[in-house]
């Protein structure tokens, strides 16, 4: 078995393959899936003709958050990205343990619901295909599809990311100036908007549709000058992502009333093409669905498979996990596909959208407060990293109480992951006596702290 020290230098010796336009593409490709297709009527519920609003919400949390991840992805450069993070600045324990274990079962969380949504949208090609089994198939079918895009490496994750990056953008792009040239503007009215506390509530509820952002990171290692390349990557992902949902809204606010967005709930943006651009316009939707439910696999899968990777070899998870497969790809990435595939197969997620949420904002305020412990070595402004931690806690308390009201399940099961995975960290260091080790050829401000 190759041991993790064993794997580092092999990652560190391999080419770096990942450019600008690839990074920003794998960023983009992250966030802009299955979320605003899926959650896009659930939200417009709850934050009505302000749903814009809530977008730039999210938008502006995520930009907060990536300004941690900037900083610490140019300082510590790895595959981990917040793995990595968390370990250094909080240090070698439990707490930082359960996190990272917390935040891969988040990305599993992701995947599966991903993988639905491309299976969801595949099916309406098939409306005569009234077998049970099919969704489930094609879902599953898409999982091993991009573990073995995954497989071949990372030059083709970047590259196959600028292919159905490109196809999504120009489909939205072309959906997004269409829809807002024809809009009619009355249905953006004041008198349509939600409470103070509903526009919140939506922007927690559509963060989940920006958190692909941080996957940027986990290709820093990856990168030949992540110190130039990486802050650019997360800044330009965001902010085009944000100008792309911006127009989606706009464009479906101004042809669907709301209740006819409640009543198409699951395809709000097919229904609203309809009305301009005719039978073509709901097809050429659901092609881009695909397309973008595709891209957040195959960006989500990448980084998710790297977080599996950096947590075997500081020690979170057996020791097989940090090798090497075919010299090309950490079995951790099989792992991970496994796991996502027992929750296609067997759960259904669509009521956990809010959760993944919840917990990705929670895990975004760790990588903040991990940031204000390493903010001599990044060189981080004290005032913009409180600022982040603010914004992430105050999106957390809007969701998290709207949820207890409103989806008590997906309130109670965020929560009962918490105790699950700090308790599966502390029985896995009882029972085998690994601790946490930090990247190769990089010191870290916390190696004289004990081991807890």
């Amino acid at each position: 078995m190759v041991t993790g020290n064993q794997a580092a230098p092999a990652a560190q010796a391999a080419p770096k393959q990942i450019g600008l336009f690839s990074a920003v593409a794998i960023g983009i490709g992250g966030m802009v899936g299955g979320g605003v297709y899926a959650i896009f009527g659930t939200a417009a519920k709850v934050a009505g003709s302000a749903l814009w609003m809530s977008f730039l919400l999210g938008a502006l949390v995520a930009l907060g958050t990536s300004y941690n991840y900037a900083k610490l992805g140019a300082r510590y450069p790895t595959r981990g990205g917040a793995v990595e993070f968390l370990v250094r600045g909080i240090g070698d324990g439990v707490v930082s343990g359960g996190l990272n274990i917390y935040m891969w079962i988040g990305y599993v969380i992701a995947l599966a619901m991903y993988a639905a949504g491309f299976a969801g949208y595949m099916t309406t090609f098939f409306p005569q295909a009234h077998l049970p089994w099919l969704p489930k198939a094609v879902a599953a079918g898409a999982v091993l599809l991009f573990t073995g895009v995954n497989v071949l490496g990372a030059a083709y994750v970047g590259r196959s990311e600028m292919l159905t990056v490109a196809v999504n953008l120009g489909v939205l792009a072309i959906f997004s100036i269409w829809g807002c040239a024809t809009a009619d503007w009355s249905g953006l009215s004041s008198a349509g908007w939600a409470s103070p506390s509903g526009i919140v509530f939506g922007g927690g509820m559509l963060f989940i549709a920006y958190e692909g952002f941080g996957l940027v990171t986990n290709a820093a290692g990856d990168m030949p000058d992540p110190a130039r390349i990486l802050p650019k990557a997360l800044y330009i992902s965001v902010a085009a992502v944000c100008l792309v949902y911006l127009g989606v809204a706009l464009a479906v606010l101004g042809h669907l009333s709301l209740p006819a967005i409640d009543a198409a709930s699951d395809y709000a943006l097919s229904q609203a093409a309809r009305t301009f651009m005719g039978g073509a316009g709901f097809t050429c939707i659901a092609v881009g669905a695909l397309f973008a439910t595709a891209a957040a696999l195959n960006a989500t899968l990448y980084g998710a498979a790297n977080v599996c990777y950096m947590i075997a070899r500081d020690g979170e998870l057996p020791g097989i996990f940090d090798r090497m497969a075919w010299k090309r790809a950490p079995e951790g990435l099989f792992l991970t596909s496994g796991l996502v595939l027992v929750f296609v197969l067997f759960f259904d997620l669509s009521s956990v959208a809010m959760m993944g949420s919840g917990a990705f904002l929670f895990i975004y305020a760790a990588v903040a407060a991990a940031h204000l412990r390493l903010r001599t070595e990044t060189g981080g402004r004290p005032v913009l990293i409180w600022l982040s931690i603010l914004l992430c806690l105050v999106l957390l308390a809007v969701l998290g109480a709207n949820m207890f009201t409103h989806s008590k399940p997906a309130f109670w099961t965020m929560l009962g992951l918490f105790p699950f995975c700090f308790g599966l960290e502390w029985a896995y260091r009882r029972l085998t006596g690994r601790r946490l080790r930090l990247g190769r050829g990089q010191t870290s401000p916390e190696k004289a702290r004990p081991s807890r």
